[in-house]
């Protein structure tokens, strides 16, 4: 059992070496910066919605970006309705959308449906008619101002841009309300203690805007793993360019509401995580070795919480059974390492320690084998 105490301790200064310059972006972020300087000019985009059977939600997100207070002719709203089974296109046309209708049971996602729209773009040579592209989920709805914002952010040179990813139902229950809370970190402590930095940040999902220069220079939307927007974050800061962030521009975004929901999707992420790393990881080592901190920034990102808690968790798992076994004097200091390092070391623990010890040596684990269970640790709750 000493050994895997070295172990949990071992992982744990691991944990602190790779994450420990996240408690300085904590305060760096506490200072809001936002681009207050006037855009030269108002430059034309085109907004584009991938949606797939979203009639209920479709029309509040066009409405809301008719609704901007940005020059309405330089804006042109584009809607990719992909495998509809419903009125999602009629709704769409009906709002005011210019509405591409995508039929492909093979090829299917919001990455394919992008680039399946951009060929078309190239096809009718109307890639210079704009002069960036902003990517949103058919579900967001947008602050009157967002594209205002946004548009400063472009003038002052950034070609790509993510921005403030709030939440339309925070106040539904403790599931939504721990993906705004984790969101406002991203944003908050994150993306603008990066901007601040003047290191690149990184792209979530929606929301984002793209040069049309870049998309062309790729030949379209080439991203097409389960997290395509941290697949193209890994391969734009790999090229060399520096993703902005914008404080001003925020959206709204429906979160999942129920605990399969979350589960789900957050297992979709870790896969896409896994997916950026296969593909991309040396790269990225290679870039940490040329100096380039946005590098190492996007690595601890996808890879190292994940890996690090599935070995301990595998190493404590097969540990448990032979410390009980083998009536190991040491199992008490073991879960409480395991706890200590996890951050969940339960008030329990205190009762367990004043309990004078059970006839085979262990303590409290027989007689109470349910509260041993929340003792596990996980790293990657979030």
């Amino acid at each position: 059992m000493k050994i895997i105490i070295l172990l949990n301790g071992i992982i744990s200064i691991l944990f602190a070496i790779c994450y420990i310059y996240q408690f300085f972006y904590v305060f760096v972020g506490i200072r809001k910066r936002t681009i207050s300087k006037p855009a030269e000019k108002n430059h034309r985009y085109a907004v584009v919605i991938s949606a797939r059977n979203e009639r209920n939600v479709i029309g509040n997100l066009i409405d809301s970006i008719h609704n901007q207070s940005y020059p309405r002719e330089l804006v042109d709203i584009f809607v990719i309705a992909d495998n509809c089974t419903d009125d999602t296109a009629e709704i769409a046309r009906d709002a005011g959308a210019i509405v591409y209708e995508r039929f492909n049971t093979e090829l299917i996602g919001k990455g394919y449906a992008l680039n399946w729209f951009f060929h078309i773009l190239e096809k009718d040579c109307a890639y210079d008619r704009y002069e960036a592209f902003m990517i949103f989920d058919a579900d967001n709805v947008l602050d009157t101002h967002f594209i205002s914002e946004m548009n400063k952010a472009f003038d002052a040179g950034y070609r790509i841009l993510t921005s403030y990813r709030n939440s339309k139902n925070y106040g539904e229950n403790w599931i939504t309300a721990g993906y705004s809370l984790w969101f406002l970190r991203e944003a908050r402590f994150l993306n603008n203690a990066r901007m601040q930095l003047k290191t690149s940040c990184a792209i979530s999902g929606t929301g984002f805007l793209i040069s049309s220069e870049i998309l062309r220079k790729a030949g379209g939307w080439v991203h097409h793993l389960l997290t395509e927007d941290i697949e193209f974050t890994v391969s734009s800061i790999l090229d060399g360019e520096k993703i902005g962030y914008c404080a001003g521009a925020m959206l709204y975004d429906e979160q999942p509401n129920t605990f399969r929901q979350s589960y789900l999707q957050r297992l979709r992420w870790a896969k896409g995580f896994y997916q950026v790393f296969r593909h991309y990881g040396l790269k990225l080592i290679k870039g940490i070795f040329k100096g380039c901190f946005s590098c190492y920034d996007i690595l601890m990102t996808i890879m190292p919480a994940m890996l690090l808690t599935c070995i301990s968790s595998a190493i404590n798992l097969l540990a448990l059974p032979y410390g009980w076994i083998s009536h190991s004097p040491d199992l008490f200091l073991w879960l409480k390492s395991c706890c200590k390092r996890s951050g969940a070391f339960m008030p329990c623990f205190s009762s367990w320690a004043q309990r004078p010890p059970l006839p085979n040596g262990n303590r409290f684990i027989a007689a109470y084998p349910k509260k041993f269970c929340t003792c596990l640790p996980f790293h990657s709750l979030c």
